[in-house]
Protein backbone atom coordinates (compact mmCIF):
# COMPACT_ATOMS: atom_id res chain seq x y z
CA UNK A 1 0.00 0.00 0.00
CA UNK A 2 1.62 3.48 -1.12
CA UNK A 3 1.67 6.44 1.68
CA UNK A 4 1.91 10.21 1.60
CA UNK A 5 2.18 12.61 4.51
CA UNK A 6 -0.19 15.34 4.30
CA UNK A 7 -1.60 17.97 6.64
CA UNK A 8 -4.84 15.74 7.86
CA UNK A 9 -8.04 18.51 8.37
CA UNK A 10 -9.43 15.83 11.36
CA UNK A 11 -6.12 15.40 13.47
CA UNK A 12 -5.06 19.32 12.78
CA UNK A 13 -1.63 18.05 11.70
CA UNK A 14 0.13 16.04 9.58
CA UNK A 15 -0.43 12.36 8.95
CA UNK A 16 0.12 9.94 6.87
CA UNK A 17 -2.37 9.22 4.30
CA UNK A 18 -2.77 5.25 2.58
CA UNK A 19 -3.89 4.33 -0.66
CA UNK A 20 -6.07 1.30 -0.40
CA UNK A 21 -6.48 -0.28 -3.30
CA UNK A 22 -8.82 1.35 -6.18
CA UNK A 23 -11.95 -0.29 -7.00
CA UNK A 24 -13.14 2.02 -9.47
CA UNK A 25 -11.05 1.46 -12.00
CA UNK A 26 -8.77 4.82 -11.92
CA UNK A 27 -5.62 2.40 -12.11
CA UNK A 28 -6.50 0.51 -15.10
CA UNK A 29 -5.00 2.55 -17.88
CA UNK A 30 -2.09 2.98 -15.38
CA UNK A 31 -2.85 5.98 -13.56
CA UNK A 32 -3.27 6.63 -9.89
CA UNK A 33 -6.79 6.89 -7.98
CA UNK A 34 -7.50 10.02 -6.05
CA UNK A 35 -8.49 8.48 -3.33
CA UNK A 36 -6.44 8.91 0.13
CA UNK A 37 -6.89 7.63 3.87
CA UNK A 38 -5.59 9.09 6.96
CA UNK A 39 -3.90 6.21 8.58
CA UNK A 40 -4.51 7.83 11.86
CA UNK A 41 -8.37 8.70 12.11
CA UNK A 42 -9.85 7.64 9.02
CA UNK A 43 -10.60 10.95 7.19
CA UNK A 44 -10.90 10.52 3.10
CA UNK A 45 -9.50 12.94 0.82
CA UNK A 46 -9.35 13.34 -2.60
CA UNK A 47 -6.35 14.61 -4.89
CA UNK A 48 -6.03 16.06 -8.56
CA UNK A 49 -8.14 18.34 -10.29
CA UNK A 50 -11.85 18.40 -9.80
CA UNK A 51 -14.42 18.24 -12.07
CA UNK A 52 -16.49 21.09 -12.36
CA UNK A 53 -19.89 20.66 -14.12
CA UNK A 54 -22.47 23.48 -15.14
CA UNK A 55 -25.41 23.66 -12.62
CA UNK A 56 -28.99 24.97 -13.77
CA UNK A 57 -30.82 26.96 -10.82
CA UNK A 58 -34.72 27.33 -11.52
CA UNK A 59 -35.87 30.91 -10.35
CA UNK A 60 -37.34 30.96 -6.94
CA UNK A 61 -41.10 32.41 -7.54
CA UNK A 62 -42.69 34.27 -5.00
CA UNK A 63 -45.99 32.12 -2.77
Amino acid sequence: MDSRQWPCPTCGEDQDFVQPPCADGHTADGGECPEWICADCGTAVITGDAAVLPVAVAPARAA
